[in-house]
């Protein structure tokens, strides 16, 4: 069952057009990847969906429900959740308040503290401790975990791996499988063609704001990824 659709979407930030007429879907169940350059609209088409960035109310649609008109709070109650691009933590609050705030959509499922601790135990021991005086790499597994507490149908992951060491962006994707085992449908955007055909059932591929290729990885070549990727 497609559990999201955009269908010619369109972004802006003020005058400069940032997506063209971007086709995407994601079935229930499903990791999707999205690959590109800098620039290529990954984090904008994100931040679209999760209602950051105005769209038309048709051209997004969650559960067969128009969706694009709608304010990012009322997008987190109905199930889907962003993990932003740097993390984006309250540097006022612990890592366990981080967390409790993504509780406060009260959506109900299988997420909460300890189900996040058992998930990433270095969370429960640095939990009183200050957000900000967390590595790179703790505090994207707070954000995730935040994203993670409002118990969503569907986590949207910006650049989770973007400038955290190679050990640590291991231990990151290692804990999708748990995600998704949840019932939990990822999208993952990633500039590491390797790491996201890894993960993904499907693999979408963007440049300069259009959908230049899309399929399943063990059925797209390098060949075809290069292309799309780069336009050479």
């Amino acid at each position: 069952m497609t559990l999201l659709a955009t269908q010619g979407l369109t972004a802006f930030y003020g005058d400069f057009q940032a997506l063209f007429g971007v086709d995407f879907a994601v079935g229930q169940g499903e990791t999707v990847a999205v690959i590109g350059a800098n620039g290529a609209g990954k984090s904008t088409l994100l931040r679209t969906i999760s209602g950051l960035l105005p769209a038309p109310s048709e051209h997004v649609r969650y559960r067969g429900r128009a969706i694009g008109a709608l304010p990012p709070a009322d997008i987190v109650t109905l199930g889907i959740a962003l993990v932003p691009e740097g993390r984006r933590l309250f540097p006022s609050l612990s890592v366990e308040e981080n967390l409790l705030m993504g509780q406060q959509c009260g959506r109900k499922g299988p997420w909460h503290l300890d189900r996040v601790y058992r998930l990433f135990p270095m969370l429960r021991d640095r939990r009183r401790a200050a957000a900000t005086s967390l590595s790179g790499g703790q505090q994207q597994m707070a954000a995730i975990g935040r994203a993670l507490m409002t118990n969503p149908e569907l986590l949207l992951c910006d650049e989770i791996s973007l400038g955290l060491a190679p050990v640590i962006i291991r231990d990151v994707y290692a804990a999708l499988p748990g995600i998704r085992g949840e019932g939990t449908t990822l999208v993952v955007v990633e500039q590491d063609i390797n790491r996201a055909l890894g993960v993904a059932d499907r693999v979408y591929c963007l440049q300069e704001g259009r959908v230049t290729l899309e399929g399943r990885p063990a059925d797209l070549t390098r060949e075809q990824i290069k292309l799309a990727y780069f336009g050479i």
